[in-house]
């Protein structure tokens, strides 16, 4: 299996998992939500600019 789409997987891993720990705490409420809310959103986008970069990279080398 290709190294890069293994690191495609473990990235959009990632991103489900900060998406899923968001919206519980947003769900719950609390201290965790006003805490740690926006970091977790910030976290989530970082997630996603890398998964998506991982996969155009991914298209590219494997185009040619």
């Amino acid at each position: 299996m290709d190294p890069l789409f293994i690191l495609i997987l473990l990235a959009i891993t990632a991103v489900v998992i900060v998406l899923m720990i968001g919206i519980g705490g947003f769900a719950k409420g609390g201290a965790f939500n006003l805490k740690y809310g926006n970091k977790m959103m910030r976290l989530r986008l970082l997630a996603q600019f890398v998964a998506v970069i991982l996969i155009m990279a991914y298209v590219y080398f494997s185009r040619q």
